[in-house]
């Protein structure tokens, strides 16, 4: 099974706040069944715990350690918000990327993604993408990091 997949990507989306946001990414990690429900609150309590912003407008929602025990397979969910919402004070995030891994799968995905947002073009091209191949061509490492 791929890392990601079309229907784990929305775009051109909006979300009312980071908490929004957060949710929306972890539907989309359930619909697809990467999790169960209950790994949704995981993401938010880590998120209160410590910001997942990334800066330049990418953030990385995902479990605690202690949520481990809801993810069904490793996966990750693209939720592209048009109008961004605030994160953190001052720090404005477009590109939400909820993340479920069973181990350390999601190190590729991460080493990928810091790589790929650190050139302002391919950045760019996720922010404003219509496309879900371009997010998939960008993020889509299916192979895992042991």
């Amino acid at each position: 099974m791929p890392i990601i997949s079309k229907d784990r990507i929305t775009l051109q989306t909006q979300a009312a706040d980071k908490t929004a946001a957060i949710k929306q990414a972890g539907e989309l990690l359930v619909r697809s069944g990467c999790v169960k429900p209950e790994y949704i609150e995981g993401m938010l309590t880590r998120e209160q715990s410590m910001s997942t912003s990334l800066g330049n407008g990418v953030a990385i929602p995902h479990g605690m350690q202690e949520s481990r025990e809801y993810i069904l397979q490793t996966g990750i969910s693209v939720l592209q918000l048009t109008d961004g919402v605030e994160w953190d004070e001052g720090d404005k995030v477009f590109l939400v990327i909820g993340i479920a891994a069973t181990s350390n799968e999601h190190v590729g995905v991460l080493a990928n993604l810091a790589e790929v947002i650190e050139d302002e073009n391919n950045l760019a091209e996720l922010l404003h993408t219509t496309d879900p191949e371009v997010i998939i061509k960008y993020l889509g490492v299916s192979a895992p990091v042991e």
